[in-house]
């Protein structure tokens, strides 16, 4: 870990002494100053690989054979409410979700025949995708192809936020930016 100035592995090693979390020295702004910018790197897939892009989960999108019956099931019967719905360029609808004292979001996917995301319903495809925003969704979706993922949707075939890739188990990885 590299030091930045007062902040150090040292200084975050003494946090707790003793079973006892030792706060109230550390943080005051008279012992440290102000705290440092932090970047968060980590390794993927082969060590030594850093990670650069910054990857922020914004939720979990699930495919379902019928919009109106997920819908009401989620709202009437778990509480969640609808934040955001719409009809995407290939003609498939969506609904995103969150339950109460929750920020994590449920996208719930409807595709038509003949859609380039149809298929035929078959047990065990339900999850849809996992969706990150990034800064730049172009750059992350080269980094992750370069580290592993298997392509999907590439930014120059995208019909507006939908670039994705698949990871090892083939779960897509839509990338907003």
């Amino acid at each position: 870990m590299r030091s930045a100035g007062r902040w150090s592995s040292g200084t975050l090693r003494g946090l707790i002494q003793n079973n006892r979390p030792v706060l109230k020295s550390v943080f005051a702004p008279e012992a440290l100053g102000p705290p440092p910018q932090m970047t968060v790197a980590t390794t993927c897939g082969h060590p030594g690989v850093t990670l650069h892009m910054k990857y922020r989960f914004y939720y979990a999108g699930v495919r379902v054979r019928n919009l109106r019956r997920s819908l009401a099931f989620y709202t009437k019967a778990i509480g969640m409410r609808v934040v955001n719905q719409g009809t995407m360029p290939h003609g498939g609808k969506y609904a995103q979700l969150v339950g109460p004292g929750s920020r994590q979001k449920l996208e719930l996917n409807w595709y038509p025949p003949g859609s380039r995301f149809y298929s035929p319903y078959r047990r065990g495809e339900e999850m849809d995708h996992l969706a990150f925003v990034v800064e730049d969704a172009e750059k992350a979706y080269r980094e992750l192809i370069r580290k592993g993922a298997k392509p999907a949707v590439p930014p120059e075939k995208a019909e507006g936020a939908e670039v994705y890739v698949k990871d090892p188990d083939g779960i897509w990885i839509e990338l907003l930016d």
